[in-house]
C-alpha cells in the first residue's frame, strides 16, 4: 500500500485538477449549461464561448501553473533557497519591459506582437545577468540573485517611466505587468504545450542532481556530479519555460514560491516527489486564482496576480519571518 500511495495521491489531485477544468469552463460573467454543450445541444453563443474563450483560458491556467511551480521547485533546489521563485533572475521584468515597449510604441503587429518582444527581452535579461555573474565558468549563487534583483529594479523603473510618459497606455501595461488569462487563444497553446513539456521533463531527468545539489556544490562535487553544468541545464530550460509563459499570460507571482514550497513540507525534500506534485500544485492554485480573477467583479475582471500575490505575499512574510525565528531560537 505505501508503495503505491503516491499515485492515489497522484489520481486525487487529477481528480481536483479536473474538476476546477469543468468550474473554469462554467463560471463567468455568463452562466454555461455545460451539459448540454457536452450533449451537442448547446446554443451557438455558448459552443462559441466555450471553444473560443473559456476553454483556452484554463488550458492555458493549466499549463502555466504547472510551468511556474515547476520552475520554483527547481530554482529553489539551485539556490538553496526556499524563498527563490522563477522570476528572480529576472524573467519577469525583462518580459514586462519588453511588453511595456511594444505597448507604447505600438509594435503589435511586428515579431509576434507583444509576446514577442516579451519573450526576447526575458531571455536577454537573464543572458545578461548570468553574463554579468560568471566567475570564470562558474555561476556563484549569490552573485545571481543580487545581480537579479539590482536589474529587476532597474527595469521596474525603465517601465515606471514609460507609463507615466504615456498615460494613455498605463492601464494596458498595468493590466499586463499583472497578469491574465483573457487573451489565451488555442494558437498559442502549442507553443506554450511545448516548451512547458520540454523544461518539465528535462527538470525532472535532474531531479537527482538538484537533490545532490541540496547538499552543497563541494558536496555534490564529490559525489559526481558537473555542478555547473547541471546549473547552466536547469537555468536555460527554465528560463525559456517561464519566459513563454510570461510572455503569453503577463507576470503572475507566487504560484513558483508558494507552491513548492508547500509540497516539501508535506513530502520531503526529494525532488523526484516534488516535481509530480508541484504540477498538480500548480495546476489548482492558478485554476482557482483565474475562476476568482473573473468571477470577483463580475462582469469585470480582476488580474490574475493580483489573486495570487494577495495569497503570497502574506505566505512570503511567513517563510521570512520562520526564517527569523531559525535564526535567533
Amino acid at each position: 500500500m505505501n508503495k503505491y500511495k503516491h499515485y492515489y495521491y497522484y489520481l486525487l489531485l487529477f481528480i481536483i485538477a479536473l474538476g476546477l477544468v469543468f468550474l473554469g469552463l462554467v463560471l463567468g460573467s455568463v452562466d454555461i449549461d455545460i451539459i448540454s454543450y457536452l450533449k451537442g445541444e448547446a446554443d451557438q453563443t455558448t459552443v462559441y464561448i466555450i471553444n473560443n474563450i473559456r476553454l483556452p483560458r484554463v488550458l492555458m491556467s493549466v499549463l502555466a501553473g504547472a510551468g511556474l511551480a515547476v520552475c520554483g521547485a527547481a530554482y529553489q533546489a539551485i539556490f538553496r533557497n526556499p524563498l527563490s521563485d522563477p522570476y528572480i533572475l529576472g524573467v519577469s521584468s525583462g518580459a514586462s519591459l519588453g511588453a511595456s515597449l511594444a505597448i507604447v510604441f505600438g509594435l503589435e503587429g511586428l515579431f509576434f506582437g507583444i509576446s514577442g518582444f516579451a519573450f526576447a527581452f526575458a531571455l536577454f535579461t537573464v543572458w545578461f545577468i548570468v553574463k554579468i555573474s560568471s566567475i570564470g565558468n562558474r555561476l556563484h549563487n549569490t552573485t545571481l540573485l543580487l545581480s537579479g534583483i539590482s536589474i529587476n529594479f532597474l527595469m521596474a523603473s525603465i517601465i515606471s517611466l514609460l507609463m507615466v510618459m504615456n498615460k494613455e497606455s498605463m492601464d494596458k501595461i498595468i493590466f499586463w505587468t499583472m497578469g491574465s488569462m483573457s487573451s489565451a487563444k488555442f494558437s498559442d497553446l502549442g507553443i506554450v504545450l511545448f516548451f512547458v513539456l520540454l523544461g518539465i521533463v528535462v527538470i525532472r531527468i535532474f531531479a537527482k542532481e538538484l537533490n545532490i545539489l541540496l547538499t552543497g556544490s563541494e558536496t555534490a562535487r564529490s559525489l559526481g556530479v558537473d555542478v555547473e553544468k547541471t546549473k547552466k541545464i536547469i537555468l536555460f530550460f527554465s528560463t525559456l519555460m517561464i519566459a513563454v509563459i510570461v510572455s503569453y499570460c503577463g507576470v503572475i507571482g507566487f504560484i513558483g514560491l508558494i507552491v513548492p514550497h508547500i509540497i516539501r513540507l508535506l513530502v520531503g525534500s526529494d525532488n523526484r516527489k516534488i516535481i509530480p506534485y508541484s504540477i498538480f500544485g500548480g495546476i489548482i492554485f492558478t485554476l482557482i486564482a483565474d475562476i476568482l480573477a473573473r468571477t470577483l467583479i463580475s462582469p469585470s475582471e480582476l488580474p490574475i496576480g493580483s489573486i495570487t500575490s494577495i495569497v503570497g505575499a502574506p505566505f512570503f512574510i511567513f517563510l521570512l519571518y520562520n526564517a527569523k525565528k531559525k535564526l535567533n531560537p
